[in-house]
């Protein structure tokens, strides 16, 4: 009789120690509520073969970095349930991430967290959160014919990634924040 509790308890708790461990963007990666990207490492490898002009310095700083990504997730949200999970997940991962810097503005959060790579100016994770971003956009955005509003966005970079390169990225592409990257030192 024993045996068979023990396995009834088993067969329901084990689902949801799976669940539990399994990460924001598997979670959210089939829900309909949430825009979903995953860039995997081929598709890098892809990129950077495209034929750039290697004698610019510049393009080839932009090819070193993008050979160098293994791989890049983001999931945007408007659900108030699902951003709070999201919120509730990055908070649990920062535990094992260093925090570089951190904006709040009315009512819009923005974190930067990284995870230590093989020296000061490399990391192997960028994890960016930002919530309450729907306080800055005007009007929904149309995604597949769906009127969208983001409250959340996160972003996970991984690979051997130069904060120095990402920081000049960002710079360019005029995104607030990206110049404190290379300051992480």
């Amino acid at each position: 009789m024993k045996n068979k509790l023990l396995l009834f308890v088993l067969a329901l708790v084990l689902p949801m120690a799976a669940m539990a461990q399994k990460d924001i963007f598997e979670k959210y990666s089939d829900n309909p509520e949430v825009t979903y990207v995953s860039i995997q490492p081929k598709m890098f490898q892809m990129i950077a073969k495209m034929g750039i002009n290697v004698d610019d310095p510049e393009a080839k700083a932009y090819m070193d970095m993008v050979k160098s990504i293994t791989s890049f997730k983001t999931i945007t949200a408007d659900s108030e349930s699902i951003s709070s999970d999201i919120a509730k997940w990055v908070k649990s991962r920062s535990s094992a991430l260093e925090e570089l810097m951190q904006v709040k503005d009315d009512g819009t959060e923005v974190k930067f967290y990284v995870k230590e790579g093989r020296d000061a100016d490399h990391v192997k994770e960028l994890l960016i959160f930002v919530n309450g971003v729907d306080k800055y956009i005007d009007s929904d955005i149309e995604i597949n014919g769906k009127k969208r509003r983001f409250e959340t966005v996160v972003v996970s970079l991984t690979g051997d990634i130069d904060l120095n390169e990402i920081s000049k990225l960002t710079d360019k592409m005029n995104i607030s924040g990206g110049e404190h990257l290379e300051k992480k030192k």
